[in-house]
């Protein structure tokens, strides 16, 4: 986690911390004074229902014996069961101060149950005169029972007065230490925040300053923030940044410098060239020497001879074109019949070449000069060291998604070793050749023409001969609509 995102979560988590702990006090401080506030109201309502219980236990007696059905039995015994459950109740309420009065209120509790009782026995004994008696003495217990709890409620209220009059204060002291809780939380979070700010703003305007320098021009002021978080990774960037910038400013002042050097020097080197050529035969004079030699010879009745010159003029005049360039398909395959022709003239019977081309695929574009090193080599190695010669395959082929190019020879064959050296390394030089290119500057050059690196394979053991293959994806490839598309 970043540095500032600690800080602030550590803000954060100070204040919820300070406000959980405010929220949790005044809320066992209301707890603790509402559970007093209901102890008391319970001790009020206890005594109260020991009122209503007695009087409605006087009312069942009265309408028992006014007309004594077992409906009004029933209710009568609810209403002591009633007065039972009050009388447990106060009991709970005793205490040192009211003891004594408590424990005479019981009583009276007890002394209504037991009139009660001796009532019923004389009603169902049929004794009028003492069932009335023990009604009016029952009544009698009744109002006593609710004047004692009226004087047990007075001196409730009187013993608990002073602590109304505690929560009271208490409850003004809480606001006043409320309101100073607040002060000084704010005061805090005003301190916290003043000081999490400075130690953003300050490196940030130091960055600033070391930018506007920057702007300047001066790029020998060094940026140094003293923090641990973004802002001083920020600044060593920055600073990074500004040495390399002066590391830059220096190259370019000393690459200017070499570059003035050089100009002056090729401009030399432009001169000492000038005065070479002066001194080199024109290439385009020597072809067009041959020209005139083939006519010559045609006119004199030498038509093979006339053919030779025509071949190696167009061999010269192929090879004068920039090897940098593409062309069809169709004009390496005619600079290649030219090339056999030189070489059938050379070895005569010893040569055969075999050729099968889809005239469809001749219109796709391949660097110039690919398949004459390629095909040379064949002849250089595979046909040259060899008495009875040898032969030697070419094909085009239209393949479903690429087009393929195979140029095989019958020859001794290359080692895997050879092989791997000269797709992967591409460091072999083939000696031999006439044109000066070798086949690794080959596999180099179609490998930057297509933008991959299987363009190009090479399937050979000893003694089996040599299958050069050429693998041309059709998807992305240029074509030339103006080559022909036949022999």
């Amino acid at each position: 986690m970043n540095s500032i995102q600690k800080k602030i979560l550590t803000l954060t988590t100070v204040v919820l911390v300070i406000m959980s702990v405010i929220w949790v006090a005044l809320t066992y401080y209301n707890h603790k004074t509402q559970n007093q506030y209901n102890e008391i109201l319970q001790r009020y309502l206890s005594m109260n229902e020991v009122t209503n219980a007695s009087q409605e236990v006087i009312t069942d007696l009265n309408n028992y014996m006014l007309k004594s059905t077992s409906a009004n039995l029933e209710r009568l015994e609810r209403s002591k069961g009633q007065l039972l459950e009050a009388k447990v109740d106060v009991d709970t309420l005793r205490n040192q101060e009211n003891n004594f009065t408590l424990l005479n209120y019981i009583n009276l509790i007890d002394s209504l149950l037991e009139t009660t009782d001796r009532f019923l026995l004389y009603h169902v004994e049929k004794d009028t005169e003492a069932s009335a008696k023990e009604f009016t003495e029952a009544m009698r217990i009744s109002n006593y029972i609710s004047e004692m709890t009226l004087t047990l409620l007075d001196a409730e209220l009187k013993t608990h007065d002073k602590f109304y009059r505690g929560i009271i204060e208490r409850s003004g002291e809480v606001i006043k230490l409320g309101m100073w809780l607040l002060m000084l939380i704010t005061f805090v979070l005003i301190f916290i925040t003043y000081w999490f700010s400075l130690g953003i703003t300050r490196p940030i305007l130091k960055l600033t300053q070391a930018a506007n320098e920057l702007s300047n021009g001066r790029f020998d002021v060094e940026i140094h923030v003293e923090t641990n978080d973004e802002i001083a990774f920020l600044a060593r960037t920055f600073d990074r940044m500004r040495n390399n910038i002066n590391n830059l400013i220096s190259e370019i002042k000393n690459k200017a410098q070499l570059e003035r050097e050089l100009q002056e020097n090729k401009i030399l080197l432009q001169e000492s060239q000038f005065r070479s050529l002066q001194s080199q035969i024109n290439p385009h004079f020597l072809f067009n020497t041959l020209n005139t030699l083939s006519k010559k010879a045609y006119l004199e009745g030498s038509e093979e001879t006339s053919d030779l010159l025509v071949s190696v003029a167009g061999l010269l005049r192929y090879n004068l074109k920039r090897i940098d360039r593409s062309v069809s398909l169709y004009e390496e395959v005619a600079v290649l019949r030219q090339y056999m022709d030189i070489q059938k003239a050379r070895f005569t019977e010893r040569i055969k070449l075999h050729m099968e081309i889809d005239e469809e695929c001749l219109s796709i574009r391949i660097p110039a000069l690919t398949l004459q090193p390629i095909i040379e080599n064949a002849v250089i190695h595979a046909i040259e060291p060899r008495e009875d010669g040898g032969v030697i395959w070419f094909r085009v082929m239209d393949e479903k998604d690429r087009i393929t190019i195979e140029i095989e020879d019958d020859g001794m064959g290359m080692k895997e070793e050879k092989i791997k050296q000269i797709l992967e390394e591409c460091t072999v030089e083939m000696e031999g050749h006439s044109t000066g290119i070798g086949f690794s500057n080959v596999v180099k050059r179609l490998r930057l023409f297509y933008g991959y690196d299987d363009v190009i394979k090479i399937r050979s053991s000893s003694g089996k001969g040599t299958k050069v293959i050429l693998h041309i994806r059709k998807e992305g490839v240029e074509k030339d609509d103006q080559a022909p598309n036949r022999r």
